[in-house]
């Protein structure tokens, strides 16, 4: 019997029909279909089609009481119903580029072609036309107070209009704009694309047929046809099912399987391309070709599927290439062995033609700045938008967050050669000019930890040896600026292609610890400055005192010997002999000042600012969470969700800033310097190259300015990698020979100005990133809103340097904003970029965690098919070890050092090879470039190979492969037949 229902065959002519169709050239895609299936209904003694059910991507269906719309959901389809439907358009009546303009028009040549071809009595003309053309009620919207004023007007015996009339008042000439007005104002609409066509689902049941009447129709231009649907979406496609009575759920099911297939990507293609009948049919069998059937004992059909977050393309489903496979079966359960959609391997590691070695002097620098000078007009307009804010707010507060700490670390480093001021000042030119030129400006530079520590070094040498640390400074970035350049004219930036995922984690992934762990230690140390009185007692509070006590009179003539008594009369102290203060009348400072003693159990007392502080600092960064991922909720329209996400950090600031005015604790405020001069009094704005060092000091300075250039190289290049990443979808490419010029060039203006250095910050770029991001403004209800790319441009950068510069000018509205708060943004930023960087669905982040869970709640990710857990695992513990000594280093006097130790990650992942096999790497890392051309070159041998075997077998291996595409191609079940409708 079986041999009667399945048939083995080679390519079914179905999928030939399918390849021939998609496979011709076409420029323009077709537009996204919105598809409404109305059902007909008795209402009283009328009959009148009303809306049941509608599609834009998923489907939604009027719930059993009338009053709403359901929930987008999955359509879940019986194969019954999609059998019955390939009858239907076999035997029905397939109208194929119709010249159509009217409702009326469209049913009458429908009817006419049926009642030629005898599938339809001629008697029967005027009972199917006139239920066809009776009125559509659709399924709206209304407010509660819209609806009892609806009733008011009942109730008054006023009269309103049907919707059916609308197509009736189009057809004797009124404009369509003014019959539907009202719809514009439809929030539906903002759900469809533009340039959206509709596909009408009409199904029913009547008591004059004996035979189901079918037609599916395809106009030749899409059609405004009156009230046929509920938005103002012109037709392009017209389904009509009307059989005899008591098969209302069949013809129902019959509507929504074909309403499923016109929202279909791939069957819709069809539909606007199919030549004839056949083409349709061949669509439908693709389509079950690619169903997953669901035991019923097993699933309850009544569940609604949710929308999935993430929806799988069609481009493979489309491509010509997928389509030579249709005529295998639907997975692997054939036995032929064939691999399934889940066992291909991941997508090389591929980072663009901008690291291509070009041979030619400067040849990498001049494509950078061809590829990028087009784009420079857009890279300013196209930031003019409401999102730049945004992010401007955000990173600037980063920013003089960052250069004041830096600044103050420099400062003491260095003995105030480099203090906050040069901090300010250089992160303002240096952004700005890098912004302004680069070839990526969504790069925010900053000074570096190892950088700090090679200053440190630096200054400790020349103080240790009589040598003057500013210009042997200034010679040690000239060098380095030549050596930047050496590197630019050489393309040596094309040894970033070797840096799999394995070091950009590792690298990210620390740099993102080192702020949070930053951001937590500034924050603890606010308990060290403000200790929290734990031994205060409210009911002995009577008990506390504290006094100044004078001290013995030895200490006072010392005292008075070494402190000279001030002769002007600004304070009454000020004229007294030290012997003749009242010291219990002197304040806490006053009495340490003047060499007296505090007693009491309350001198000590400090308010609790550090719990205070602590509950600015997690206040500002879990509100900024929450409002961050506000654009998720359920509250509030979209537009007024992502405004709040967009702004979240400046609300979560500007909310505890005021929580901590309302307050009035004396906590730490940002100290911003008020006046533009010098941190050290005895040097300028310029250093002088030559005059206080000894000759040889201008050459030997090539040795330290060597493990600069290599810091600043793997720092820079890294970070621009991870910037620069696939999945950012950055449209108008990198530059990284022409980002490390402009590093070398702003290195060499640094060191003849006495500013710190600086290269790109790893975390500040990927939270620039991450707050200009954008997203499908429309979406198909229940659809997640695609991730667009991010608004590219330069005018944020700029003016975020800018505003650093300027903000000397803003110390008097600075000053209110709480230290805590910052580090709160500190430590959103570390932990934001943390996520940032885990793009991949098996990142190191996520395979770290698979450590503490047990097998049967790991989650289903690819790699975990296809690389055993042990060999995960393995790979992980390697990451882990090599962070932890990468981050012991960083804490030592060899963290400058640590560019060389980046390097180190390279080696260790070469020698990963010898671990792990070329197949497990794929999937949990990437495979390095030189092994793809050993299994390039490999595979082109193999080929070689294969042709010569083919010249001698000539075609006994053509008949094999015939064998090998081998397709169950299975029909209707003979029991089905009988069941059908149609």
């Amino acid at each position: 019997m079986m041999s009667d229902v399945c048939v083995f065959a080679p390519v079914s002519p179905a999928a030939e029909r399918l390849r021939y169709i998609l496979g011709e050239d076409d420029d323009m895609p077709n537009p996204t279909l919105f598809t409404e299936m109305d059902t007909l209904q008795q209402d009283g003694d009328e009959l009148e089609w009303k809306e049941s059910a509608r599609w834009v991507k998923f489907e939604e269906k009027v719930e059993d009481g009338g009053e709403r719309w359901s929930k987008p959901h999955v359509s879940t389809l019986s194969l019954h119903s999609l059998f019955e439907l390939r009858t239907c358009l076999q035997t029905g009546t397939v109208v194929l580029d119709l010249e159509g303009y009217s409702l009326p028009q469209i049913v009458d040549e429908i009817i006419e072609r049926q009642i030629d071809e005898g599938m339809l009595s001629p008697d029967l003309r005027e009972k199917i036309s006139f239920v066809l053309l009776r009125k559509h009620r659709h399924q709206t919207k209304k407010p509660i107070h819209r609806s009892l004023a609806d009733m008011g007007k009942a109730s008054g015996g006023g009269a309103r209009e049907c919707p059916s009339a609308l197509w009736s008042r189009m057809a004797i000439g009124i404009p369509i704009h003014i019959i539907v007005l009202p719809k514009l104002r439809n929030k539906f609409m903002k759900k469809i694309p533009r340039d959206a066509e509709a596909s009408n689902v009409l199904v029913g049941e009547v008591d004059f047929l004996d035979k189901p009447f079918v037609a599916f129709v395809r106009l030749a231009q899409a059609t405004t046809l009156g009230g046929l649907t509920e938005v103002p979406v012109p037709t392009r496609f017209l389904f009509i099912l009307l059989g005899p009575t008591g098969k209302a759920k069949s013809y129902n099911q019959i509507g929504r399987a074909i309403a499923t297939l016109m929202v279909d990507d791939l069957f819709s293609d069809v539909a606007y391309k199919a030549r004839d009948r056949e083409d349709l049919i061949a669509g439908i069998d693709e389509f079950l070709d690619e169903v997953i059937v669901l035991p019923p004992g097993e699933w309850d059909p009544k569940i609604r599927i949710e929308p999935p977050k993430k929806v799988p393309t069609a481009d493979k489903r489309k491509s010509v290439h997928s389509l030579n496979e249709l005529g295998q079966p639907n997975g692997t359960a054939g036995g032929s062995g064939g691999h399934s959609e889940d066992e291909e391997m991941p997508v090389a590691h591929e980072l663009g033609e901008e690291l291509a070695h070009t041979g030619r002097f400067c040849g990498g620098l001049f494509l950078d700045m061809k590829r990028k000078l087009p784009w420079f007009p857009s890279d300013f307009y196209e930031g003019f938008h409401i999102q730049s804010i945004s992010a401007v707010l955000f990173i600037y507060l980063g920013c003089i967050t960052n250069a004041i700490t830096f600044g103050g670390l420099l400062g003491d480093a260095t003995d105030n050669y480099q203090g906050v001021m040069e901090s300010f000042l250089g992160t303002a030119l240096s952004g700005t000019v890098f912004c302004m030129f680069s070839g990526q400006p969504l790069i925010i530079l900053s000074s570096t930890g190892p950088i700090l520590i090679f200053e440190k070094l630096l200054f400790e040498f020349s103080k240790n040896n009589g040598i003057d640390y500013m210009e042997l400074r200034l010679w040690i970035g000239i060098h380095s600026c030549i050596q930047c350049f050496l590197l630019v004219a050489t393309d040596a930036s094309y040894i970033i292609k070797y840096m799999t995922r394995f070091t950009e984690e590792g690298f990210s992934s620390l740099i993102s610890f080192i702020f949070i762990s930053d951001a937590i230690k500034k924050m603890m140390g606010s308990f060290k400055y403000y200790p929290i009185n734990t031994d205060f007692k409210p009911d002995y509070v009577t008990a506390y005192k504290c006094e100044c006590l004078a001290p013995d009179p030895m200490a006072s003539m010392i005292f008075n010997g070494l402190v000279p008594v001030p002769t002007d009369n600004t304070s009454s102290l000020f004229g007294l002999n030290i012997t003749d203060l009242d010291w219990s009348q002197l304040s806490k400072k006053e009495c340490v000042k003047y060499g007296g003693s505090l007693v009491g159990n309350t001198c000590k007392y400090v308010p609790d600012l550090a719990l205070m502080s602590f509950i600015l600092f997690f206040g500002t960064y879990s509100m900024t969470v929450s409002l961050k991922k506000f654009k998720f909720s359920r509250y509030f329209p979209t537009k007024l969700r992502k405004l709040i996400s967009d702004f979240s950090i400046f609300m979560a600031i500007m909310t505890f800033v005021g929580l901590d005015r309302l307050i009035g604790l004396k906590t730490p405020k940002l100290i911003v310097p008020t006046e533009f001069k010098p941190t050290r009094p005895d040097r300028g704005w310029i250093v002088l190259p030559f005059g206080k060092n000894p000759w040889w000091v201008y050459l030997a300075s090539f040795v330290p300015a060597l493990l600069v250039t290599i810091l600043i190289f793997m720092d820079q290049q890294i970070s621009a990698v991870i910037v620069n990443r696939k999945e950012n979808k950055l449209r108008k490419g990198c530059g990284y020979h022409l980002d490390l010029f402009w590093v070398g060039v702003l290195m060499a203006v640094c060191s003849f100005l006495g500013l710190p250095w600086y290269v790109a910050a790893t975390v500040i770029s990927i939270a620039h990133i991450d707050s200009l991001k954008m997203e499908s403004e429309s979406s198909a209800p229940g659809e997640q809103p695609q991730f667009l790319g991010v608004r590219e441009q330069r005018l944020t950068g700029i003016l975020v340097f800018v505003l650093t510069g300027v903000s000397i000018f803003l110390a008097p509205v600075l000053q209110f904003i709480p230290m805590p708060v910052l580090y709160g943004v500190f430590l959103y930023m570390g932990v934001a970029s943390l996520s940032g960087i885990q793009v991949y669905a098996f990142s190191f982040w996520e395979r770290i965690k698979l450590y503490m869970m047990p097998s049967k709640y790991q989650p289903d990710f690819p790699f975990l098919r296809h690389v055993p857990l042990r060999r995960v695992h393995l790979f992980t513990l390697v990451q882990i070890i090599c962070l932890a000594v990468l981050w012991v280093l960083k804490s030592t006097v060899l963290a400058i050092l640590f560019p060389v130790m980046i390097l180190g990650l390279l080696v260790v992942r070469k020698m990963l090879d010898m671990v792990f096999s070329q197949h497990d790497l794929a999937w949990i890392d990437d495979i390095l470039p030189g092994k793809d051309k050993k299994k390039d070159k490999k595979k082109k041998g193999d080929k070689d190979d294969t042709k010569k075997k083919d010249k001698k077998k000539g075609r006994a291996d053509d008949s094999k492969d015939k064998v090998r595409n081998v397709k169950i191609y299975c029909h209707q079940l003979a029991g089905l037949e009988q069941k059908k409708p149609c």
